[in-house]
C-alpha cells in the first residue's frame, strides 16, 4: 500500500520507516507542522529533515508556509483540547495531501514519539481518516524513540528538546531553575 507518512521531525521519521517498510508499505513523507514555535525551530526542523531526506530512498513534499495564524485560530481558546485540534489539524492536512498524490492510506510520525498522546493521536487520526476517506495506519512505535534518537544524533541531525508548539516549549523551559548558569560570574 502507498502509505504517506506526516513526519514531525527527522527523529521520529528514522523510527518508523523500517516497520512500514516491513510491512510492505512504499513510502512517502510529509512536511506539514504549523504548530512549531518559534520560526527558528521550524526552519531547524525542516533543515534536519531535509539533511536526512538525503540519505533515505524516500520522496518527502514539505510545505514550508509557516502558518502561524491558521494554527493559533485553531487551537487558542481550547484549553485542555489544544492537543487534540493541533492533531486533528495536522492529520487533516496530510490525510488530503495523500488523496492529491495518490496514496492509499496516511499515517504519522507522532506515533513514534513518547511525548505525544498516543491514544489521543490514534482516535484523531482515525475521526479523519473517516471524514476525508483515506485509511489511518496506526501503530505503537513508541519502542523505537530511543534508537531513532541515537541513530540522528549519529548522523548530526538536530534534535528538538519540546514538542513543537509555544505551550510545550513553555512546559519545557517554564522552570528556570534547571537552566540557570553556573559558570565563572554566575551566582550558582
Amino acid at each position: 500500500m502507498n502509505v504517506l507518512v506526516h513526519a514531525c521531525c527527522a527523529s521520529c521519521l528514522l523510527a518508523v520507516l523500517e516497520p512500514l517498510r516491513a510491512m510492505g508499505h512504499d513510502l512517502r513523507g510529509y512536511f506539514h507542522n504549523p504548530n512549531i514555535h518559534p520560526f527558528i525551530e521550524f526552519r531547524r526542523r525542516l533543515k534536519a529533515l531535509k539533511v536526512l531526506a538525503e540519505s533515505l530512498d524516500m520522496e518527502i513534499d514539505y510545505d514550508e508556509a509557516y502558518d502561524l495564524d491558521g494554527y493559533l485560530s485553531a487551537i487558542v481558546g481550547a484549553g485542555a483540547d489544544r492537543c487534540a485540534r493541533c492533531y486533528r489539524l495536522r492529520l487533516t492536512a496530510t490525510a488530503r495531501h495523500a488523496r492529491e498524490v495518490g496514496c492509499e492510506a496516511f499515517t504519522t510520525t507522532l506515533l513514534a514519539s513518547v511525548h505525544q498522546k498516543h491514544d489521543l493521536v490514534r482516535r484523531e487520526g482515525e475521526a479523519v481518516a473517516a471524514t476525508e476517506g483515506v485509511a489511518f495506519v496506526a501503530a505503537d512505535w513508541r519502542d523505537r524513540a530511543e534508537a531513532a534518537h541515537a541513530e540522528a544524533q549519529r548522523r548530526r541531525l538536530y534534535l528538538q528538546q519540546y514538542c513543537g508548539c509555544m505551550y510545550s516549549e513553555y512546559e519545557r523551559y517554564r522552570d528556570t531553575s534547571k537552566h540557570v548558569y553556573r559558570g565563572p560570574g554566575g551566582d550558582g
